[in-house]
């Protein structure tokens, strides 16, 4: 019997190439417009499946997972994982993979336009002169913040929190703008204070200096709600800030107040808490530029995410152990040593 490979959502071509030419087995399910199948469609197809390749937004929980215990891995398409109950997965021996590294630097620029966008509220300026109001010079001023050192010739101050890949590729596109640039990120604490260019910064200090603050953490515990009203209380008034990180990082109720009543200057979210749906108020506030999860869209970043993802299940369905294994622990585990034996 053939082993099979599920995609319930609509895949590039190019990784359909990967997994053609791979000669395996692939079911693709989704809507005539690439909408995602149901929970309960997912259910019923990944019983029937040997690996599973969901996008990296589909919610993949426990009740997927024992729906076929059995499974020889997830493949997410994304880098972030969280949309994965990766618990159970590894409970059961399931291995689970991402795509690290294709996304750095495309998400970078992502962060970067919101950062220029919402600091001179271009999409604001645009929609303004579009909607025929610009009766040209003397007219209504979109008054914005400098990003490099401006008039004053001071530099700006960037503060990055989670300085893993996409946070250095986004460091690294701030020297073009002469920033000061300070990091938070705890586990990498002594590294980030070996690194040039870059001074290490307490959470608390590092809100309370940056005139923008650039999100790059991991959904995690400790994460989750990390910036919330204290935090935002610390921000200077003239802050900006950029979350294309994961949206439960920022809790959304306390931003929507503290916009409200001009605690920071504005922010651009590519991310939010309960995507797609936005906070009550937010999209109604003129300092917010929100963008419905873009972060690693070009044509040549998700198609090179779609090849590693192709790759990733096909590793897992021959029973080898892929780079990009997110829990390698299950290899050990009575569960998966079963699994590949039979």
């Amino acid at each position: 019997m053939s082993r099979k490979i599920l995609v319930p959502w609509a895949m590039p071509d190019i990784g359909k190439g990967v997994l053609k030419k791979a000669k395996v087995e692939s079911i693709f399910i989704h809507g005539p417009k690439g909408e995602l199948p149901t929970l309960h469609e997912l259910i019923k197809a990944v019983k029937t499946a040997d690996v599973l390749i969901p996008r990296g937004t589909q919610p993949t929980p426990r009740k997927v997972v024992m729906a076929n215990p059995n499974l020889r891995g997830i493949a997410n398409y994304g880098v972030g994982y969280d949309n994965i109950d990766v618990r159970a997965a590894s409970e059961f021996g399931i291995p689970v993979t991402n795509t690290p590294g294709v996304l750095t630097e495309t998400t970078a620029d992502l962060a970067w336009a919101l950062l220029m966008a919402t600091a001179r509220k271009i999409p604001q300026a645009h929609e303004y002169t579009l909607s025929g109001q610009w009766k040209g010079p003397g007219g209504k001023a979109f008054m914005g913040q400098d990003i490099g050192p401006g008039g004053s010739n001071k530099p700006k101050v960037l503060g990055i929190i989670g300085l893993g890949r996409i946070g250095q590729a986004v460091m690294r596109r701030s020297r073009g703008f002469k920033m000061k640039v300070i990091a938070y990120d705890p586990p990498i604490k002594e590294i980030i204070q070996k690194m040039k260019g870059v001074e290490y910064r307490d959470l608390d200090e590092l809100l309370k200096s940056s005139d923008f603050v650039t999100l790059h953490s991991p959904l995690t515990k400790e994460t989750r709600h990390l910036i919330g009203k204290r935090e935002l209380d610390l921000m200077k008034p003239t802050a900006v800030l950029i979350n294309t990180s994961r949206g439960p990082v920022v809790d959304e109720k306390a931003l929507v107040s503290a916009l409200k009543k001009g605690k920071i200057a504005g922010v651009g979210l590519d991310v939010f808490e309960k995507e797609p749906r936005l906070y009550p108020g937010l999209a109604k506030l003129d300092n917010v530029v929100l963008l419905p999860h873009i972060g690693s869209a070009t044509l040549d970043t998700r198609g090179q995410m779609a090849v590693v993802a192709a790759k990733n299940a096909i590793t897992m369905l021959r029973g080898r152990k892929p780079k990009n294994i997110v829990n390698p622990e299950v290899y050990h585990s009575p569960e998966y040593l079963r699994r590949v034996k039979g």
